[in-house]
């Protein structure tokens, strides 16, 4: 009997050591990744998304990284797409393919599929549009606040475009996008098993503080410096860039940039485990590579 292709999803908070263990389990299988992570797609970005080292793409094939532009509109859709042609690829060579990530609705799309949420009408989509141009982003925050409190709880909240793609939905269907995300599964053409990476939490936030350092010594106040005239677009809208962003314009000083990135990477990491405990068919397990191999061994039978 033919052994099924299989998937191995290893999700995970940010900083918990998603992309080491992937690569780990990648080389165990002579296999390729395919990163589910919403920034990392986007070539500027670099050391504020914690894009793997160049040691580490160079190990296994990677896929859906730094191959798009932050200019492009880089949808769960695209994503999606793109996700599943590669996994067709690699499994043409492969019986086992690896999936990593954090962002949590990029891996619910590959592992379930999108749900057909209806379009705006388009001076819905305009009116939003003005609104947070003249307000900004608290009003926003303090509108879906009114209508989609599950947002509030496992959407992201800094992300404009995201506040308003829910805003949009809520007026048009009156439900969450969050549940609305919940509630179609399309079977795919090959097995999938999903780990969630744990870490205890203030072992997590210790390493979110440390590599946030790390980030700012290796030179993300330059990087952020070179992607600032683009800081109106989507791609920017990120912990990390934000804050930076926020002091360059002198609202404050470089210290609280710093401490506002930590604070707000760890509501992140927060928010991502809230969602991965919420994803159906998610295993947890301990984020180290041993932990993980007995576990895929116990659930693949080999």
């Amino acid at each position: 009997m033919s052994v099924p292709k299989t998937c191995i999803v290893i999700a995970g908070p940010t900083a918990v050591g998603k992309s080491d263990i992937a690569v780990q389990v990648a080389e165990m299988y002579h296999t390729g990744i395919i990163s589910a992570d919403s920034r990392q797609c986007y070539r500027e970005l670099n050391i504020g998304v914690a894009r793997p080292s160049e040691d580490l793409l160079n190990l296994v094939p990677h896929h859906f990284i730094a191959n798009h532009s932050i200019h492009e509109n880089i949808t769960v859709a695209t994503f999606e797409q793109e996700a599943l042609q590669n996994a067709d690829k690699l499994f043409q060579t492969n019986d086992v393919i690896v999936l990593t990530g954090g962002t949590g609705l990029f891996i619910k799309a590959f592992c379930e599929g999108l749900d057909d949420v209806a379009a705006p009408a388009p001076e819905l989509r305009n009116s939003l549009m003005q609104s947070f141009e003249e307000n900004g982003i608290e009003w926003l925050q303090n509108e879906i606040a009114k209508f989609d409190p599950l947002f509030v709880q496992e959407g992201e909240m800094q992300n404009p475009r995201r506040i308003m793609r829910a805003l949009e939905v809520w007026h048009t269907s009156g439900q969450s996008i969050i549940s609305l995300h919940q509630n179609k599964i399309t079977k795919r053409p090959f097995e999938i098993i999903q780990f969630c990476l744990e870490l205890p939490r203030e072992t997590l936030y210790e390493r979110i503080n440390k590599r946030v350092d790390w980030m700012m010594e290796e030179g993300l106040l330059e990087e952020a410096k070179n992607l600032y005239p683009y800081k109106h677009l989507n791609a920017l809208q990120t912990v990390g860039y934000s804050e930076l962003f926020e002091y360059f314009d002198g609202g404050i000083s470089l210290p609280e940039a710093i401490s506002k990135i930590k604070q707000n990477t760890r509501h992140y990491a927060k928010r991502q485990m809230t969602w991965f405990k919420k994803q159906q068919g998610m295993n947890f397990v301990k984020a180290s590579f041993p932990a993980l191999n007995q576990s895929i061994k116990t659930l693949t039978k080999t």
